[in-house]
């Protein structure tokens, strides 16, 4: 849920790379110091910004990918086929829930599995709904929107890393799975007719948190992927993100740093949201940040100009900004 921002705590707590112990030889106290070693730097295979535009604007062509709509449906059996086609082991999980507005929506969160037998996991996750009207915009407000980098663009990013991993010889040495989330952007939107809905957003991660495709299902930890497609996009520390998994938030905006992207990866603290790694945070408890766009020229517009408008088209896409994110999240894969 992107609309609505929640006030949290933020845990800052920091972490050693020495660490110290007291010994007793021959009668007297010694203290003995061990420097934890840095592991040589793994070089990831390349991301492919080209080919994640066109996954993205695939999805685009499907038109609004709106829970019971025949787009939709169709978007959800490419994705399945493309992970399928990409080496993954998947599962799809079918599932009902009632929305804001009193519809019953037939959804589906789509799982993907690379290395199914590693015991370390990293967790990435998309969702692949879009919003089902345009509340924010001025004309058409009750039209759906394109969704180009609200909704494709994690998409587009983690098929893309899942077509890598597939054809690069070199493998992660974790496992790596991948969820898809549904019913994401169906949220109940501000001043709306209907009663006030409580966790109206994020439906799919709700639904996986509670029931996850493997009951003892664990992961080291997750990475969120939600509008990081965006020409001049800058994705800030966000607040939940740095309550529930500060050090995970450390490694990838340190990764992103350190091979080229500090233009996109700022250092900079973000105000809480809710979104879909708030219930994997709460409810799965696995430790979950968000990469995710912060328009840091508007604070009161978090999300930029586009966001829950029909100005969200390919034309806000850019290239620069997909790789930026696609091989971070492949560096930190590829160095755990």
């Amino acid at each position: 849920m992107k609309n609505k921002i929640i006030a949290l705590a933020l845990v800052a707590a920091g972490t050693l790379g020495i660490y110290s112990c007291d010994s007793a030889e021959k009668g007297g106290a010694k203290q003995v110091v061990e420097v934890e070693k840095e592991r040589p730097v793994v070089a990831a295979p390349e991301f492919n910004p080209d080919t994640a535009y066109a996954l993205i604007a695939k999805q685009v062509a499907f038109g609004p990918r709106v829970p019971n709509t025949p787009a939709h449906y169709a978007t959800g059996e490419w994705i399945i086929q493309k992970l399928k086609e990409y080496g993954a082991e998947v599962q799809v999980q079918n599932f009902q829930m009632r929305a804001f507005d009193g519809k019953m929506l037939n959804l589906r969160n789509i799982i993907a599995s690379y290395n199914p037998g590693a015991a370390n996991r990293v967790l990435l996750a998309a969702h692949w709904d879009t919003r089902p009207f345009a509340d924010k915009d001025e004309k058409d407000p009750k039209r759906p929107i394109d969704g180009a980098n609200d909704g494709a663009s994690g998409v587009g990013v983690l098929l893309e890393i899942a077509r890598t991993i597939h054809t690069s010889e070199q493998k992660p040495e974790v496992g790596v799975d991948m969820i898809f989330f549904d019913g994401e952007d169906y949220g109940q939107p501000d001043n709306s007719e209907f009663a006030t809905m409580e966790n109206s957003w994020c439906l799919g991660s709700q639904y996986w948190s509670k029931n996850k495709h493997n009951p003892n299902y664990r992961a080291s930890y997750g990475i969120l992927l939600d509008m990081v497609g965006a020409e001049g996009a800058k994705f800030a520390r966000e607040g939940t993100s740095l309550q529930y998994a500060k050090e995970v938030v450390d490694k990838v905006w340190k990764a992103g740093n350190s091979i080229g992207y500090s233009d996109y990866f700022k250092y900079v603290n973000a105000p809480a949201i809710t979104d879909d790694h708030s219930y994997v945070n709460a409810w799965a408890n696995i430790r979950m940040i968000d990469i995710i766009e912060y328009n840091m020229n508007n604070p009161d517009d978090y999300f930029g100009p586009y966001h829950h408008r029909h100005t969200d088209n390919m034309d806000v896409i850019s290239k620069s900004t997909l790789k930026a994110v696609g091989q971070t999240v492949l560096h930190v894969l590829y160095n755990e």
